[in-house]
């Protein structure tokens, strides 16, 4: 019987991998087989195949450790990312521009049966609201255009984290089909509240009152190793049928949102 789970002899990328929910899928995949090559601008803390430091918001670096890793890639984890803290213009460079690029760098290096997994966030659940401004930027060509657009639109990059991943949830649906016709799958994640380095600029913005009321319908944080799991999944054969998704991964969140169990309203902090 085949190991649909596993990823032995599959060339993967992972980035953000030094840290949080990217070190936690390295470890994970690679654990299961899988030749991890880390993308990050810091060494990995954990064994990889390859480390190539890289800044997601300069496309030529992208594209020098893309050539350096080689192909064919079967697995793209798409996990760095930049808290709200950050320049808005800088967040949305290294959370979208940087991924896209990537993305569509490394898709032509990908046979049939491969996959593609991105980090999102409960922070893009309202993308329909922002379906005009975030398609705009989806027909951009390329990260210079992408910066430009997002440059002469303040109002609609606003803090740039929670647009980064409403572009990202959009932006995989959009190229299911595409993808798909190549044999390539591709689905984004979004995380509630979780345990990483990133919690404290997240509360540095919203307010740590507000962080520590957010409904957890789970009633606490997910771990790292808990979002890598699905990212593992999503990427294995597994989920073979799977793509042009955005998985809540916010432990019930969302769905009590949706069925009237809790006011969005009283979430929102005072600005």
């Amino acid at each position: 019987m085949s190991d649909v789970w596993g990823y032995p002899g599959r060339r993967v990328i992972v980035t953000g991998a030094a840290s949080g929910m990217g070190e936690a899928t390295a470890r994970l995949v690679g654990e299961r087989g899988g030749e991890v090559h880390a993308i990050d601008v810091v060494p990995t803390r954990i064994p990889v195949t390859g480390y190539l430091q890289a800044d997601l918001s300069d496309p030529a670096a992208i594209d020098a450790a893309v050539a350096a890793i080689g192909q064919p890639v079967h697995a793209l984890f798409n996990c760095a990312g930049l808290p709200p803290t950050a320049p808005p213009l800088q967040v949305m460079l290294v959370n979208f521009l940087g991924l896209r690029h990537l993305t569509e760098t490394v898709a032509p290096l990908m046979p049939r049966g491969s996959a593609i997994s991105c980090i999102a966030s409960v922070a893009g659940m309202l993308w329909q609201q922002s379906l005009p401004a975030v398609t705009e930027l989806l027909d951009t060509a390329d990260m210079a255009r992408g910066h430009a657009w997002c440059a002469a639109h303040p109002e609609a990059v606003n803090e740039g984290y929670s647009f980064s991943k409403m572009c990202i949830i959009v932006y995989c649906m959009r190229r299911c089909q595409d993808l798909a016709r190549a044999g390539i799958r591709i689905n984004s994640i979004s995380p509630g509240p979780t345990d990483t380095a990133m919690m404290p600029h997240f509360e540095q913005v919203a307010g740590k009152q507000f962080m520590d009321d957010f409904p957890r319908p789970v009633g606490r944080n997910s771990t790292p190793e808990e979002q890598a799991e699905v990212l593992a999944f999503l990427n294995s054969d597994a989920a073979s049928y799977v793509t042009g998704t955005n998985l809540y991964t916010d432990g019930g969140f969302t769905g009590s949102l949706h069925t009237g169990q809790l006011d969005f309203s009283a979430l929102t902090p005072a600005r």
